[in-house]
């Protein structure tokens, strides 16, 4: 792997100085709270679980032990932390948020919730994807699923992108499905269709690329007999893909996309052999509301329409407590 060049160093420092400063990191305080960042960010997790112990915590935020000891200290003194001594094992000590530490910390959430919320108000809508879409491509390079899976980035799409995804929908389901033609020809009129009319604020189109290479694609669009309803489409996997998570990472993208954008539910067509695809669909929630025989693509199938009833949007605040 080859050294960073001088130029890229500056840059990624010069990036790092920006946002420090865009959410606040250098107040003495977070969010004029009490709490320091440190602070705030072990409030975090100790809210996002019942019960927990010292080691998780300082696992989680890879914190010395000896400074996550004062800070959970300080919570005792304060009444916002409790610990219990398990009965299984006496060495063992749970820790959790009083009854007031989930008080302070709502505050807490609710003050960071506001700060987003201002910064996203800036933005045009489609500004404000651009910048969510290169906040998770951030995540995802800095935070790979491991060393030996590859690079999977989701991005928005690019001039190419929609010819080479048709393309490979008509090689894949013929080499793999025997599908003719005619699925070529459905792919490439949903595209077109796509690609005339598209709302940016609610409908959006997402590559996925494995180590710098297409590897997958999906595009959501508000159905056309419900408005309040996301429809998620032409979902595709590349071999070269496969196994490293891209087909749930590309229907999760398209999930938080459509909870962002007020869609109450989501709902996509598939047919039961493609199995790969069911499982994915099936492990984010989607229930099976309609089948149907049918002669498509010269095979007789067996259509599909799965549903997701959509939670309220997930908070920003819900990642990072800053």
């Amino acid at each position: 792997m080859s050294l960073p060049q001088q130029q890229h160093l500056e840059a990624f420092r010069r990036f790092n100085r920006f946002y420090t400063q865009q959410i606040g990191v250098l107040e003495p305080k977070l969010l004029d709270s009490a709490f320091t960042l440190t602070q705030a960010r072990v409030l975090y997790e100790l809210a996002q679980r019942k019960q927990t112990t010292a080691s998780e915590i300082g696992s989680a935020l890879a914190l010395d032990a000896g400074y996550l000891s004062r800070i959970l200290r300080g919570f005792e003194q304060q009444g916002l932390l409790a610990r219990k001594r398990s009965h299984e094992d006496r060495r063992h000590v749970a820790l959790a948020l009083t009854a007031a530490g989930r008080r302070v910390f709502k505050q807490l959430d609710q003050s960071s919730q506001a700060q987003a919320s201002a910064t996203l108000s800036r933005l045009s809508p489609n500004r404000r994807q651009q910048l969510l879409d290169s906040m998770h491509t951030v995540q995802q390079l800095l935070d790979p699923p491991s060393a030996e899976a590859g690079r999977v980035v989701i991005r928005s799409h690019r001039p190419g992108d929609l010819g080479w995804a048709i393309e490979r929908h008509g090689r894949l389901y013929t080499d793999e499905y025997g599908w003719n033609e005619q699925f070529e020809v459905l792919v490439a009129g949903l595209f077109a269709d796509f690609a005339a009319r598209h709302d940016p604020a609610t409908e959006h189109f997402w590559i996925a690329e494995v180590d710098g290479q297409r590897a997958g694609c999906v595009f959501l669009v508000r159905n056309a007999d419900d408005a309040d309803t996301a429809q998620l489409r032409c979902l595709l996997v590349d071999p070269a893909g496969r196994g490293l998570g891209v087909g749930r990472q590309l229907v999760d993208q398209c999930i938080r996309f459509a909870r962002a954008a007020g869609y109450r539910r989501m709902m996509l067509w598939t047919n039961d052999v493609l199995v790969a695809a069911r499982r994915i669909y099936e492990a984010a929630g989607f229930t099976l509301s309609k089948e149907y025989r049918h002669h498509s693509f010269g095979h007789d199938l067996v259509g599909q329409i799965w549903t997701l009833a959509l939670t309220p949007a997930e908070k920003l605040s819900d990642r990072t407590a800053s």
